[in-house]
């Protein structure tokens, strides 16, 4: 992969994310990963919207919505999931 494809996860910070019907979740305010191997496992959530809340989403110890990293099926200016994978 050429270095310029690669994504740090600091320029995932603060991008909004939403399904891939458009619905917001958010925006991102920090990831979880698997120290050993480097893995991004999910995306925490800040400032929330209502539509979250009526999921079943899993919270981090904090309160706060995490996303399975799993369910992102694209990023660009967007962080787009699959809200199959979410809920």
């Amino acid at each position: 992969m050429p270095e310029d494809d690669k994504k740090y996860s600091k320029h995932l910070i603060g991008k909004t994310v939403v399904t891939k019907s458009g619905k917001k979740f958010g925006e991102v305010g920090n990831l979880t990963f698997e120290t050993r191997t480097g893995e991004l496992m999910h995306i925490l959530l800040k400032n929330p919207t209502p539509y979250v809340d009526a999921l079943n989403l899993e919270k981090d110890k904090r309160g706060n919505w995490m996303i399975p990293f799993g369910a992102v099926v694209a990023v660009g200016d967007f962080i787009v999931v699959s809200e199959e994978e979410v809920a």
